[in-house]
């Protein structure tokens, strides 16, 4: 819903501000619903407002749209967010059919987001097990972080865990269910196939993750995104020699 992009506005502010000169950014956003967009939209117009050397604009796609419709105006950086995009395709073909026209839009930067997993395992003992091990930290975390009765946690159980754990149950095993669920390294070598090549992260955007973590988990006591020793919560950390970031939970 656009969260993610606040703090690159108030960053390229920044450096119009130093370089004495304005700047354009323009977005172009996906979402299942009209509603999303529009919303999407208005709190990101309503936020930019306030940065006057910042140009800004928005542009909404239904998920579903062709990407081919995408053009990259002259003297445009593109960076390309896939937030949970690929896994939540069709097939492999639509998979591959996507980066291969992303990487013809030749982006300065590609970020991926996907969960990471073992369930798509042959074998249904396998698979369960993996399953039960994968929910069973997610219900942990709820342990920790929201009451029993909470709200907010009831929903997340019924309309998030509990929809996912039956499909994960009840889902034949087609080419569509081996996309839910992947490795780091499977995505990477996907990416790698189109031409793709991972490049190291800075540092600031580490600390950066941590801090956001933070800030969103101060309902939950055992948080301690720095300490390696703590009995349990959300961790940010490094991974493929500081070409990825992963969120994960120790209980």
């Amino acid at each position: 819903h656009g969260f993610q992009w606040p703090s690159l506005i108030q960053s390229l502010s920044e450096k119009a501000t130093a370089s004495n000169h304005p700047l354009s950014f323009r977005i172009t956003g996906f979402a299942k619903t009209l509603e999303e967009l529009i919303e999407t939209e208005n709190r990101l117009i309503s936020f930019a407002e306030s940065f006057e050397n910042i140009i800004f604009e928005f542009h909404g796609c239904l998920r579903g749209s062709e990407l081919m419709n995408l053009k990259r105006r002259e003297n445009e950086t593109v960076a390309i967010n896939l937030v949970f995009y690929l896994s939540s395709l069709s097939d492999i073909l639509k998979v591959s059919d996507t980066l291969t026209t992303v990487h013809s839009l030749n982006p300065s930067i590609v970020v991926l987001v996907e969960r990471e997993g073992t369930q798509n395992r042959p074998g249904f003992i396998s698979s369960y097990m993996d399953s039960l091990h994968y929910y069973a930290a997610l219900f942990d975390s709820l342990n920790d972080c929201l009451p029993l009765e909470s709200p907010e946690r009831l929903s997340i159980e019924k309309n998030h865990l509990g929809m996912e754990i039956k499909e994960v149950v009840a889902w034949e095993k087609d080419e569509r269910s081996y996309l839910r669920f992947g490795m780091m390294e499977t995505w990477k070598k996907r990416m790698e196939s189109h031409g793709f090549s991972g490049i190291r992260l800075s540092s600031k955007a580490t600390i950066q993750a941590k801090l956001l973590l933070k800030m969103g988990s101060y309902y939950c006591p055992q948080f301690d995104g720095d300490s390696e020793g703590s009995a349990g919560g959300f961790r940010v950390y490094e991974r493929d020699d500081g070409e990825a970031i992963s969120m994960g939970w120790q209980g």
